[in-house]
């Protein structure tokens, strides 16, 4: 599989190092954010791993679909966008899967928070909050990843009614705590407290080597596939 990297940041580098060792893979163009994109230099593709920020992200996007490359987006921050993107994806029978983050264990955390949720709605003892720690170059905060565990438990616990940055007096609100450190690749607390005990579902990455494997898993399933995916397809979860 030929592949074209957009984005040469720490995940970039990351992918190459990794696809460096399999012979399934042929890393054919690297781009860095301030790169123009072509159809030219996307075309000897079969998929793109756009991996830059919230800013050129859309762009990027825009020009795989043009070039009939199917895109694995990595890149987080710019989901105001979703709609406007699923159109144009759809509209050129073009493809992408994107995730707030592509490890396959991260999206198993997901699916366990989910149901968890689900089963706390009936015991009202219990807060719940959300904390996240990451490293200083991270652009976005919270992170992508805390959002959308914020959003599954917001889409099965309704005694919270929306999340919220930092900490709040309001108890329908959804705590999400963000930290910044250096190198640290990803750490998600999800934290349920009541007067009598604490219960704690922690994701903690140890290197940045599950996203990247996982963004190659992603692009080797969208290959030959139309239409706009996540890892949650991509897993059959």
């Amino acid at each position: 599989m030929k592949i074209v990297l957009i984005g040469y940041g720490k995940m970039g580098k990351a992918i190459e190092a990794i696809a460096q060792k399999n012979a399934k893979f042929e890393i054919v163009g690297i781009f860095d954010k301030e790169d123009i994109l072509t159809n030219k230099n996307l075309q000897k593709a079969d998929v793109a791993i756009e991996f830059t920020t919230p800013d050129t992200a859309v762009a990027n996007m825009y020009a795989c679909i043009d070039a009939g490359v199917p895109v694995v987006v990595g890149t987080t921050g710019w989901y105001d966008h979703l709609e406007a993107v699923t159109e144009y994806v759809l509209g050129k029978n073009g493809s992408i899967i994107h995730a707030t983050n592509f490890s396959i264990g991260v999206n198993l955390f997901f699916a366990i928070n989910t149901i968890f949720a689900e089963m706390m709605q009936q015991q009202t003892q219990y807060n719940v909050r959300i904390s996240e720690t990451h490293h200083t170059k991270k652009l976005d905060a919270p992170s992508g990843t805390a959002i959308t565990l914020a959003e599954r438990i917001l889409s099965r616990l309704y005694s919270k009614t929306n999340w919220i940055k930092g900490e709040s007096d309001n108890k329908n609100d959804l705590e999400i705590i963000s930290k910044r450190i250096d190198d640290v690749p990803g750490i998600h607390e999800v934290i349920y407290t009541s007067d009598a005990d604490e219960m704690t579902f922690t994701h903690t990455a140890k290197s940045r080597k599950g996203f990247a494997e996982g963004a190659l898993y992603a692009a080797q399933w969208i290959k030959g596939k139309h239409g706009i995916f996540t890892m949650k397809d991509a897993l059959e979860i």
